[in-house]
């Protein structure tokens, strides 16, 4: 692990195992310096084309776009999480939790 990975890396620990958690941007930032170094060396061999920065453009959208989606999952699943602990716990801390009456119908 590089210095810089190690810095910006948070280790997480479960139970008796840790867990390194990576932030979304450094993923993509990695993404990003893989598909450059792989454009560099197809065009110092002489093999950079059009369909070549296509495909490594692609690469990176499909995968910016997986990664924004874990990161979204991700924030909903631990503000649901906090939101469950809250109305369990009824109002502690100051923080108060609201329970929205059923629907016509329901």
């Amino acid at each position: 692990m590089t210095r810089r990975e190690h810095a910006s890396t948070k280790e997480l620990r479960r139970g008796e195992r840790s867990v390194m958690v990576i932030s979304a941007q450094e993923r993509l930032d990695d993404v990003v310096v893989a598909v450059v170094e792989v454009a560099a060396e197809a065009g110092e061999s002489g093999t950079y084309t059009a369909d070549v920065a296509r495909t490594l453009a692609a690469v990176v959208g499909k995968v910016g776009a997986r990664i924004a989606a874990e990161a979204e999952t991700r924030g909903f699943r631990c503000g649901w999480r906090e939101a469950v602990v809250l109305s369990a716990d009824g109002a502690q801390d100051g923080a108060r939790v609201f329970r929205m009456p059923a629907g016509p119908g329901n």
